[in-house]
Formats: C-alpha cells, sequence, structure tokens
C-alpha cells in the first residue's frame, strides 16, 4: 500500500514538474510553427497558382522573349516539386526550399522588368489585375515568412532554456530551422536605364 501511495506521489511530483518545465507550452509552440509554416506555404502556392495565367496573358499580348517565360515557368515547376514537411524543417530542406522560390521570384522579376517594352501589355486591364495581385501575394510572404521565423524563434528560445531542455531532450523537442536572407539579398540592385 505504502508503495503504490509513494508511486501516485512519484507521478503527480513527475506530472508537476514536466508540466512546470514547459512541456505543454513546447506542444503548443510546436503547432505554432507547424501552422506558421501552412501559411508559409499556402502563400507560395497563391503565388504558383497566379503564374500560369501571367504567362498566357504576357505570351498573348506581346511576342515576348521565349526564354524569359520559359525560365518562369521551369521555376514554377521545380519549385512545385520541393514539399517541406512542417514535422521536418530541418535547415537543410529549407534552404532547397527557399533557393527554388528565389528562382521564381528571380524569374518573375525579369519578367516584370521586360514587360516595361511593351506598353500595350501594361494597358491591358488583365496583366494589371495579375501584377497588383502578384505584389499583393509577394507581400503576403513577406509577412507570412516573417510570422515563421518569429514562432521559430520563440519555440527555439524554449527548447533551448533551462529547465526546458531537459524535458525537450526527453521529448525530442528540436530546434527548428527559419527563413534567411535570400542569397545576395546584402548587395545593392544594380540599375541600369
Amino acid at each position: 500500500m505504502k508503495k503504490a501511495i509513494l508511486g501516485v506521489i512519484a507521478a503527480l511530483f513527475i506530472t508537476t514538474t514536466l508540466s512546470s518545465c514547459g512541456y505543454n507550452s513546447m506542444v503548443k509552440l510546436d503547432e505554432d510553427v507547424k501552422t506558421k509554416w501552412n501559411q508559409v506555404e499556402t502563400q507560395y502556392q497563391r503565388r504558383s497558382d497566379l503564374i500560369p495565367n501571367l504567362v498566357s496573358t504576357v505570351k498573348g499580348a506581346a511576342k515576348f522573349e521565349q526564354g524569359t517565360l520559359t525560365a518562369v515557368i521551369e521555376a514554377r515547376a521545380q519549385a512545385s516539386q520541393i514539399k517541406v514537411s512542417a514535422d521536418d524543417l530541418t535547415p537543410e530542406k529549407l534552404e532547397k526550399f527557399q533557393a527554388a522560390q528565389g528562382q521564381i521570384g528571380q524569374a518573375l522579376g525579369k519578367l516584370m522588368v521586360l514587360t516595361e517594352n511593351y506598353p500595350e501589355l501594361k494597358a491591358t486591364q488583365q496583366f494589371s489585375d495579375l501584377s497588383v495581385q502578384l505584389e499583393g501575394t509577394e507581400n503576403r510572404i513577406a509577412v507570412a515568412r516573417k510570422d515563421f521565423n518569429d514562432a521559430v524563434q520563440s519555440y527555439n528560445v524554449k527548447v533551448r532554456s533551462f529547465p526546458n531542455n531537459l524535458t525537450a531532450g526527453m521529448f525530442g523537442f528540436k530546434q527548428r530551422a527559419g527563413f534567411k536572407a535570400d542569397a545576395g539579398a546584402q548587395n545593392t540592385p544594380k540599375v541600369e536605364f
């Protein structure tokens, strides 16, 4: 009987200790990271969904540089092949995902610059609407990435802080990777007229 009572007391002590060491808050923060990652993916998917309409509008309205259109289409196809699970956000996988999305951004940027040479294209309502949607989506992507990085930071601080790091180690909570600045982001863009 005494052993049973001591076992119950020990179980209550362990449960209380784990709760006070932040297990439940780590679960909450982990779920927040996953939710924010889903928002990032949603915004990138929105951008990817706009690309076919943009390409067909540009192709139909101007005798456009085929290489640029091909680059946009290929970058979209390559990026859609890279899937990263919210449960497996390693720095390597996130870097690969970010690089593929960066290729889309670069190809779209070049496409938009080249459209400046086609005033009749810029004057069409469809192109104007798609440009506005694309710009809004790029802003949404930036916000989603920032929110994701904030969630990752909160989670990582919790997982690394004592005594939470003991609980994290026992239950397999590991640090998560966040987005880094795109390659070359520190360089000033070269503008030529």
